[in-house]
């Protein structure tokens, strides 16, 4: 009961899990193996990750893991609303250092599926928003690597909901995409 929907760029996959409504509230399968499988994505998930970010403008990434540890990410929003972002980081790639921002949220109930070879990244639109995704490799701290979220060779129109981003540390000093290690 998933309905899978290409975006600017190829294989990054906006899913739309179906809710069924009434007067308790709803249901929704929000993932489905062999629904994404008969979309053309088989991927094994291995591993789920929730965050919670108290305050809007809370810019995290934009981050990836590389070879061998790089991930499939399905990313979802359970409360509140980001803006999500998928930058192609592969260099043999004719869509290389172009991105897809999509707006992830409740009200939507969409998701984002991010292949390897992409940066991710999402931006808190409203206060105590809770994002979750489901990964399909462990978390590899010698193979994670980041890129900064305001390269200007991105070109990312973030819709900052406040005068500077909150950012983490590592995000803070991230290099730019020419500075990074990338795929191929």
């Amino acid at each position: 009961m998933l309905e899978v929907r290409p975006t600017s760029l190829p294989s990054v996959l906006e899913v739309r899990p179906k809710r069924f409504a009434d007067e308790r509230g709803f249901f929704s399968e929000v993932w489905n193996q062999a629904s994404l499988a008969s979309a053309g994505v088989d991927v094994a998930f291995v591993q789920d990750n929730h965050s919670l970010s108290r305050q809007a403008g809370v810019l995290r990434g934009l981050h990836y893991q590389l070879p061998p540890a790089e991930q499939y990410k399905l990313v979802r929003v359970t409360r509140g609303s980001v803006y999500d972002v998928a930058v192609d980081i592969r260099r043999s790639s004719p869509t290389f250092g172009q991105h897809v921002g999509l707006r992830l949220s409740v009200e939507e109930w969409n998701q984002l599926l991010i292949p390897p070879g992409f940066a991710h990244g999402f931006l808190t639109l409203e206060p105590d928003t809770e994002v979750q995704y489901k990964v399909s490799a462990p978390y590899s701290p010698a193979d994670e690597a980041c890129i900064c979220w305001n390269d200007p060779a991105l070109g990312i129109d973030w819709p900052l909901p406040v005068a500077e981003p909150v950012l983490s540390d590592r995000d803070r000093v991230a290099p730019p995409m020419a500075q990074a290690r990338l795929f191929g």
